[in-house]
């Protein structure tokens, strides 16, 4: 684990569908409910760690089911707006296992929260480039004509793939499902190959009109 960085053993619970968070991103939020804006003074009265995680399915719409894992990350920016909401942006640390989820006298969720497995999220092992980005981004072009994403290509090429990489994880209109598979691949070379494969299925499901 990198010096000086340790994510906490208890976690408050930042539920989004849709929304995966890989360590070393940075992910703005717009909080605006009232037991997420308690949450987030909460972690800033602290130690400024969130857990994002993705509701599972099933469970009351209140309090649906969650995912087993999730990221802790740290709240790196912190604004009030006029209307009393909070933009935020936390920063990808470390990835979770959930391992029970806590009673605890706060209108959001908390969870223990189990690190083991994921030690190398503090120190990842760099994709090659060369070829390897060359073909990625060939693909990616494909991917994002197809889906209509845009992207400022000469910051990706530049870019390191394992960035290139988190980023569309994180941005691309995949299912949750999918979203959270890609969040969970073992290991940096795992994720890539992972999101390889579900652009390559999505262009060939795709019909003459360009939709998935």
């Amino acid at each position: 684990m990198t010096e000086g960085v340790e994510p906490p053993g208890e976690l408050a619970l930042f539920p989004i569908g849709g929304c995966i968070l890989p360590p070393g991103e940075h992910l703005p939020l717009n909080v605006f409910e009232p037991r997420y804006l308690n949450m987030i003074d909460d972690a800033m009265a602290g130690e400024r760690y969130l857990g994002m995680i993705q509701p599972s399915g099933g469970g009351a719409p209140e309090r649906p089911s969650l995912e087993r894992v999730g990221t802790a990350g740290r709240i790196v920016s912190h604004s009030e707006t006029e209307d009393g909401r909070y933009l935020i942006v936390l920063a990808g640390v470390m990835r979770f296992t959930m391992v029970e989820e806590l009673n605890r006298l706060t209108p959001y969720r908390m969870a223990r929260a189990d690190y083991r497995g994921f030690e190398t999220d503090m120190d990842p092992q760099p994709l090659s480039d060369g070829e390897a980005q060359a073909n990625f981004l060939a693909r990616l072009r494909k991917f994002f004509a197809l889906t209509g994403l845009e992207a400022d290509w000469d910051s990706l090429e530049r870019a390191p793939l394992n960035a290139v990489v988190d980023k569309v994880a994180m941005a691309a209109p995949f299912d949750a499902d999918v979203k959270q598979a890609l969040l969970t691949a073992p290991t940096p070379a795992d994720r890539a190959e992972r999101l390889s494969a579900y652009m390559d299925a999505a262009l060939d499901s795709a019909d003459p009109s360009g939709r998935l």
